[in-house]
């Protein structure tokens, strides 16, 4: 059996933009740049070089300034140095999610002992911006019925791995959670998918609750490991 680095890198690299979105909608793909997929590798080869079985913890789709930068979700450039060890040539600007998931992550014994348990993917394994702003696969309708299928398959190629549990987790309570779930009950990727609030809704309406949040975060990791 391969180990799971292997696979996710060969996933990754082979990603290639979805056909058929709204012209004002852009594809955003890190993995394209040889500079991520060399700190990537070292990343995924790092903490993932085993055949382990993990969790899988589904994010929506990368962003501008943390996994659309890094390739590596809710990791910035900063967390990626300061916590992982790992040396990166982006500009060192932190990012809110990211906070918030290394707290979680530093609750849980710190990325070796974390990443160890969890792997951290996308619904959609690709981000998008509209107007220079983050957009989200399922921001209208138009561009969520386009990338049906291209999840779908995502999610299938990410399972033939055989190394997932049996039951996944959502960031996100709403939408992502919802779709995800409507996904599941149709292809049964997993037997249970549980929810929590997404990191950024967390950091940017909930602060004051912040430990909180990460104690309940703590709380469902755990319980799936």
């Amino acid at each position: 059996m391969q180990k799971l680095s292997t696979h996710i890198l060969a996933f990754h690299h082979a990603l290639i933009a979805p056909n058929g979105l709204a012209s004002e909608i852009a594809v955003l793909n890190p993995w394209i740049k040889e500079e991520v997929r060399t700190t990537a590798a070292l990343f995924y080869e790092k903490y993932y070089s085993d055949t382990a079985k993990r969790t899988f913890i589904f994010g929506i789709n990368p962003g501008r300034f943390g996994s659309g930068i890094t390739a590596i979700g809710f990791t910035d450039p900063v967390r990626l140095e300061t916590m992982c060890g790992i040396e990166n040539p982006y500009q060192k600007k932190a990012e809110l999610s990211s906070e918030f998931v290394y707290q979680v992550i530093g609750q849980l014994g710190g990325p070796e002992n974390f990443f160890r348990q969890h792997y951290i993917t996308a619904v959609c394994p690709l981000g998008f911006t509209k107007h220079g702003k983050n957009y989200n696969y399922y921001d209208d309708p138009h561009t969520l019925k386009t990338l049906t299928s291209y999840i779908v398959d995502s999610i299938k190629a990410q399972l033939t791995w055989g190394l997932h549990r049996p039951t996944a987790v959502c960031l996100g309570e709403g939408k992502n959670y919802v779709f995800l779930s409507k996904l599941n009950e149709e292809h049964h990727f997993f037997k249970d998918i549980l929810s929590l609030p997404h990191p950024r809704w967390v950091m940017q309406y909930a602060r004051p609750r912040i430990e909180y949040f990460v104690g309940r975060y703590v709380e469902v990791l755990r319980s799936t490991a």
